[in-house]
């Protein structure tokens, strides 16, 4: 949205960004911006509730006027009440390898039931499932202060692989979950805030940006919003 805003503005048309990712918006610089913390997907904060949302386009509405570009913040902070899917994750085998090594290899064979029954995975855009141990051991390495430039990931596409790692898991995750089949944003919630390899990423990803690497070679490591 930021950067489409750049484009109306370039065709003349006025434009006010809603957005939900300040680091984000705070780089490309749309002209007209109303930073809004509140959970992704909810532009508006709360469903149902008529009186806030109109505030929030009030306010959005209220920065056509200025003449210079602009970038205002919402004064409510709404949290996420996503609810991480209840997942039982295989207790520790390994004490001596890393947890979120250990915790891979656990899961591997949830991984192999549900691609059995789907005859299918969505594993492979950069690494197989055999690849996720070792991605996350390097991953845990630059968590702990490797530089990132001299132990690569396996495949070179760090995106990739962050995006397999938590496929694999999710695949494997959703295997081990009872009852019905837990949204998205709840898999994703559990993976990021429940297990090792989600604290694993997030670490690497700290690590990555502390380093000055890239923006977007760590920032993309997990959802913008994250």
């Amino acid at each position: 949205m930021s950067t489409l805003a750049h484009v109306f503005e370039a065709a003349g048309l006025s434009t006010i960004v809603l957005a939900s990712m300040k680091e984000v918006a705070e780089r490309i610089g749309p002209p007209r911006t109303l930073y809004c913390e509140f959970p992704l997907g909810r532009p508006l904060g709360k469903p149902g509730d008529a009186e806030f949302q109109t505030d929030v386009i009030r306010r959005g509405l209220a920065l056509l006027d200025a003449t210079e570009p602009v970038f205002e913040t919402h004064p409510t902070v709404i949290e996420s009440d996503e609810t991480p899917m209840s997942c039982a994750i295989p207790p520790r085998f390994d004490p001596d390898l890393p947890a979120s090594v250990d915790e891979a290899k656990g899961l591997r064979a949830a991984y192999d039931r549900a691609v059995a029954k789907r005859g299918t995975t969505s594993v492979g855009r950069t690494i197989g499932a055999d690849d996720v141990p070792t991605a996350l051991d390097i991953l845990h390495r630059w968590a702990g202060g490797a530089d990132w430039k001299e132990l690569p990931v396996p495949g070179g596409n760090l995106l990739g692989v962050c995006h397999d790692v938590r496929t694999y898991y999710e695949e494997a995750g959703l295997e081990l979950v009872e009852g019905p089949t837990p949204g998205g944003r709840a898999a994703e919630a559990w993976f990021y805030e429940t297990t090792e390899a989600g604290k694993t990423v997030m670490a690497a990803r700290a690590a990555l940006k502390e380093a000055g690497a890239p923006f977007p070679l760590w920032f993309y490591m997990a959802p913008a919003h994250r």
